[in-house]
């Protein structure tokens, strides 16, 4: 079994993730507690694609975060760098196109796409600052950028209930439902070591977006940071969604 460090090299990334393909989507929401579902219905909400509008979902995996943009209209092309769950992909919905990439070199010409969008997947690439340029560059002026990632519970005392439900409970549900126990315990790591909401608002802000706003989801457990690329170089500064 593989699994990747925290210095995510893409091809250590790529394979955990080929490992798991199988059964990635049953374990996520099994872990989540169901939690997931609503997540996804929050990020097709933040994107507020219409029909005729065409939107990236980069780290799509399977195509669970792309089916609602394809049902509802929109030209959505769900895009991945493993390609085991691409072809998972594949078997489950061929008409949605999947497109293997990486986050940080993209296939597609600039100012491509309406809406770039990407759910728990930011965290695991190499170097976030370039991948977001790279959303930047291959976005419309004016079009829009949604990440869901997990982020840092408000409340301090469920925080810790959280904290230790990741290193505690996290890794013997995964040891009974995954294929890849290990990939879960990267998982865990990965998620203590990423930055809160405010961080990655500094960081999204850096790496030329405007209009950078977050609202928390299930407590701070998962945060859905919305922003826009400028028509112009104005600069911003990231504030939370009221």
């Amino acid at each position: 079994m593989t699994r990747a460090s925290l210095d995510k090299a893409p091809q250590d990334v790529a394979a955990m993730f080929d490992d798991v393909a199988g059964r990635y989507d049953l374990t996520n929401d099994l872990l989540s507690l169901g939690q997931d579902r609503l997540w996804r219905r929050a990020v097709v909400k933040a994107v507020a694609a219409r029909p005729g509008e065409v939107v990236l979902d980069i780290a799509a995996g399977t195509g669970t975060s792309s089916e609602p943009f394809a049902d509802s209209g929109v030209h959505v092309v769900p895009a991945d760098f493993s390609l085991g769950m691409l072809r998972v992909g594949h078997r489950r919905r061929a008409d949605l196109g999947f497109t293997a990439a990486d986050a940080m070199r993209l296939p597609f010409a600039d100012d491509s796409f309406d809406a770039v969008t990407m759910s728990f997947g930011l965290r695991n690439v190499s170097d976030t600052a370039a991948a977001l340029a790279e959303f930047l560059r291959v976005t419309r002026p004016g079009g829009r950028l949604v990440i869901c990632e997990f982020s840092a519970p408000t409340n301090r005392a469920f925080r810790k209930v959280y904290q230790q439900y990741l290193m505690g409970a996290l890794p013997p549900v995964a040891r009974r439902f995954s294929s890849n126990p290990e990939a879960y315990v990267y998982l865990a790591e990965s998620i203590q070591a990423w930055p809160d909401q405010r961080g990655l608002g500094e960081i999204i802000r850096g790496a030329g977006w405007t209009e950078v706003q977050w609202r928390n989801l299930s407590g701070g457990i998962v945060a859905l940071h919305r922003a826009t690329k400028p028509l112009t170089d104005e600069p911003d500064r990231p504030t939370e969604a009221s």
